[in-house]
């Protein structure tokens, strides 16, 4: 980095990736380890010593108080966060003036604490304690942790349901199911734990799910007009039921608000969707495959007049951004079990190769990563022809 680059970095103030010291003494060892963890939990991010935070102003740092920051940063970084990080320093002069720059990069073997066993991360400029819901989901973004396989409390192996769960192991694997080998065989394939049922088995199986999983359905809504008014809608309806029985009912709850356009058919004809059918397939089985389960909420399927919005709890996972999956790009899903047999019981073909096939058949859609508010929606725009 030179020091024109520097400048502009100073200039633009602090952010949640850039922060200011004016110096570092060991009595800041707490606030810097901190700011060190909380940086390696999200996206990064570089101290700058020398620089005066409030102001902005360029004090410096001489040879000594260089050498003593190096030796403390190592020190902290090896001993206080666990695990220990790797951060990169370098010294930028600016007008005779020594900058200490400290790049703290994402961590690899997220997530991170300091030794009192404190976990950070960055919000905006500030730093922040993960509450006990964020650790479950920073653990499960590094793969250590999967929601799909945490056993449901309140439920047992006879909640499933028993023909549903016969069908689909009899025609994927292709040999009979003999109840008294249920119990081994749904333990085995990841879907019960300890005699009770996972997340996995219940949102494929269970007879109950509304029961055993209240917070995880589809909140629907048509509203009559392009804004969100609570109390000024045609119809809504909160979708409950296994996967199976979500998508089918959100399918009918979409397809019931779309128009559909003569063409040059006939009079008696039913007409064409305005919108292919493919592509609300494909977007409403990845939501429900694919939405962060740690999180509990609804996913939000809203239908205005100029547009249908399909909002799932949870960013997309590891990293993928809206132009990877633009290009059909893949990765490990968060949830591995249910894309191992959704195929088996709903129509998907993957994150990558689904949405790619959906921009397809119908380019007009747009989608948002909000890692802040951790949601991923998916907006279709209706054709102008169609709107009232």
């Amino acid at each position: 980095m030179n020091a024109s680059e520097l400048l502009d970095i100073i200039n633009a103030g602090e952010t949640s990736r850039v922060q200011f010291k004016k110096e570092l003494q060991s009595k800041q060892a707490g606030d810097i380890v901190a700011e060190m963890v909380a940086m390696s939990n999200s996206e990064g991010g570089t101290i700058l010593f020398g620089v005066e935070d409030k102001t902005g102003d360029i004090g410096g740092l001489d040879f000594k108080e260089v050498e003593a920051t190096n030796n403390y940063l190592f020190n902290w970084a090896t001993n206080n966060i666990k695990p220990c990080v790797t951060v990169f320093t370098e010294t930028v002069n600016i007008e005779k003036k020594n900058v200490l720059v400290v790049t703290v990069p994402r961590g690899i073997d997220r997530p991170y604490c300091d030794n009192k066993m404190v976990y950070w991360v960055k919000s905006a400029a500030n730093k922040r304690r993960v509450s006990p819901e964020e650790l479950k989901r920073l653990f499960q973004s590094a793969g250590k942790l999967y929601a799909e396989r945490e056993h449901i409390a309140d439920s047992s192996i006879s909640d499933i349901d028993l023909n549903l769960f016969r069908e689909f192991y009899e025609n994927r694997y292709g040999e009979k199911l003999y109840d008294d080998e249920l119990s081994r065989l749904m333990i085995n394939l990841k879907l019960a734990k300890d005699d009770k049922l996972t997340l996995a088995g219940a949102l494929m199986f269970s007879r109950n799910c509304e029961i055993l999983l209240p917070d995880f359905f589809v909140a629907s809504i048509w509203f009559w007009d392009n804004d969100f008014i609570a109390d000024n809608y045609r119809s809504s309806l909160n979708i409950t039921g296994n996967l199976a029985q979500q998508y089918q009912k959100s399918m009918d709850f979409i397809l019931g608000a779309l128009k559909r356009v003569q063409g040059s058919k006939s009079f008696s004809s039913t007409g064409t969707l305005e919108i292919p059918r493919i592509v609300f397939e494909e977007i409403l089985v990845n939501a429900l495959v694919h939405r962060d389960y740690f999180i509990h909420d609804s996913i939000k399927l809203f239908v205005f007049e100029n547009r249908i919005e399909i909002k799932s709890p949870g960013k997309l996972p590891n990293n993928l951004t809206v132009e990877d999956i633009r290009h059909g790009i893949q990765r490990r899903s968060r949830n591995i079990v249910l894309t191992s047999f959704i195929s088996d019981i709903l129509p998907y073909r993957g994150v990558g190769s689904g949405i790619l096939k959906s921009l397809r058949a119908y380019p007009m859609i747009d989608f948002e990563n909000n890692t802040q508010a951790e949601y991923f929606k998916v907006t279709i725009y209706r054709p102008k022809e169609t709107r009232q």
